[in-house]
């Protein structure tokens, strides 16, 4: 591999770029693909951020490394991971499909049909299941507060709790189901 080049504005010339593209592009192409669990398009965007960071830093070619390739892997994993860390942050994108086929929530005619919906799935339910329900997702208690209310121990609450949610689940099966938030 040739010397980088410097020009006056400190970034690695065309040619030098375009060698270091040419030897070590492929093999770091193929180990991004692995960072991003084969997402091709994710692959070749952390290869291309990859070569601009080389071009940017001209003093990583006058390294004693014997290769660049090090170098580039070790920037093409950071950038993965920086880019993985930020994907988390973000919340979930969803397409116009979800949209399209959610109801409108200002639509009155929508909000009543699901009301009765509801109210016939919660219907179907045991005394003992829609009572555990009242509590935790109409009263707002606890699974503490709903068992002493009920006289029951917070376990068999919990227990009733998750058989009411599967059973209204299959009674309705086009609508989200509730997500309560961990303990």
């Amino acid at each position: 591999m040739p010397t980088a080049t410097v020009t006056a504005s400190s970034t690695t010339d065309e040619r030098t770029l375009a060698d270091l593209q040419r030897e070590h592009g492929p093999a770091l192409l193929s180990f991004l693909q692995g960072l991003t669990y084969g997402d091709q398009q994710r692959a070749e965007d952390l290869l291309q951020e990859t070569l601009v960071r080389a071009w940017q830093h001209p003093e990583a070619f006058a390294a004693p490394y014997a290769s660049m390739r090090p170098w580039l892997f070790t920037v093409g994993r950071r950038l993965a991971i920086d880019a993985r860390r930020s994907r988390l942050a973000r919340p979930t994108e969803i397409g116009d499909s979800v949209l399209a086929t959610t109801a409108d929530p200002s639509d009155i005619t929508e909000t009543a049909v699901a009301a009765l919906d509801v109210r016939a799935a919660v219907g179907s339910l045991s005394p003992d299941h829609r009572a555990v329900l009242d509590r935790l997702y109409f009263q707002g208690l606890s699974v503490n507060e709903a068992a002493r209310s009920l006289g029951i121990p917070p376990g068999t609450v919990k227990s009733r709790s998750y058989y009411a949610l599967r059973a209204l689940a299959r009674c309705l099966p086009g609508y989200a189901r509730p997500r309560r938030a961990a303990a």
